[in-house]
């Protein structure tokens, strides 16, 4: 119990499936040295990346590779969900495990449908940064629970596990049945929901034809139904404190309809990613740096792959 929220609970938690799914690891071990130059909070050293590594590393030297990157990434999930007591989904472990820019399919969790998409920003003309809102989210577990307890409570409703299950038609006809039983915010975030796996398809489509323009709009579309009706970009009762929604404003001033910004990973705290145009890169990158901190702008990559064993 005392691991819950931990590190080593993470570690425990990959150990105990791999070890559940045939991996000996009894009277074994190994001593680890890890070093990162990705910032605290930054929505990409998050525990999904963290499950993926360490899974990795077990897999390569104690279980000659067998795990795929879907077994990897649904291993982290356990360790995260059961071990340190978060109910994530799957898609950040998948991201991690896979590499790349990918479009995942979760009707069948036990085998998610991984498409991998061919992407080079700089040939459009954009970097991506990410920027360092300057609120952590180390305590808002809470935060990211409520989002699947309410989502959980709509679908209680009809009587299903997940909102994929249930028509977005049937939902609008109980609407009213629906915000009695788990409340206007649920709803809102249902609403969300519905939209999102739409736009999700839309985006994947845009890349698929070279139509970046598109995308970015899509982008631009996800970030502000996230914020109005997910509401993952405030903390519950936060009023003084609005880092990530401060940021987002900024990055929407200086990049006047061009480009695109939105909340980055969880939300609540951490980060937001911007697809700046390569002309404003520099300007971008000062502009929001003097008014949110030195270093607080990285200009990053999208590693092409996902966990893999050097030498």
């Amino acid at each position: 119990e005392e691991e819950i929220n931990t590190s080593a609970a993470l570690i425990r938690g990959v150990a105990s499936r791999m070890s559940a799914m045939g991996c000996d690891l009894r009277e074994r071990g190994l001593d680890v040295y890890m070093t990162s130059t990705v910032p605290k909070g930054s929505g990409l050293s998050s525990s999904a990346a963290y499950e993926v590594l360490m899974g990795t590393m077990l897999n390569e030297l104690f279980w000659e590779g067998r795990c795929t990157a879907v077994e990897l990434a649904q291993i982290g999930q356990y360790a995260e969900n059961v071990f340190f007591g978060k109910p994530c989904g799957l898609m950040d472990q998948m991201a991690s495990s896979v590499g790349g820019v990918v479009s995942i399919d979760f009707e069948n969790t036990a085998h998610p449908a991984v498409e991998q998409l061919d992407v080079d920003l700089h040939a459009y003309g954009y970097a991506l940064c990410i920027l360092d809102s300057g609120a952590g989210h180390e305590d808002l577990t809470n935060e990211y629970s409520a989002i699947t307890n309410e989502l959980r409570a709509v679908c209680n409703v009809f009587g299903k596990a997940v909102l994929r299950e249930v028509p977005e038609e049937a939902f609008l006809a109980e609407l009213s049945k629906v915000r009695a039983a788990a409340g206007d915010r649920a709803v809102n975030r249902a609403f969300h929901v519905y939209a999102e796996n739409r736009r999700a398809l839309a985006e994947k489509e845009a890349l698929r034809q070279g139509d970046f323009d598109k995308f970015l709009a899509l982008v631009r579309e996800s970030g502000r139904s996230s914020a109005m009706y997910l509401q993952n970009v405030i903390p519950t009762g936060s009023t003084a404190a609005q880092e990530l929604m401060v940021t987002i404003a900024l990055c929407e001033r200086i990049l006047e309809g061009r480009g695109a910004v939105r909340v980055h990973g969880g939300g609540f705290g951490g980060t937001a990613q911007a697809f700046v145009p390569l002309d404003m890169l520099d300007t971008f990158k000062k502009a929001t740096e003097a008014a949110l901190g030195q270093d607080c702008c990285h200009v990053v990559m999208i590693r092409p792959a996902g966990g893999v064993r050097l030498g």
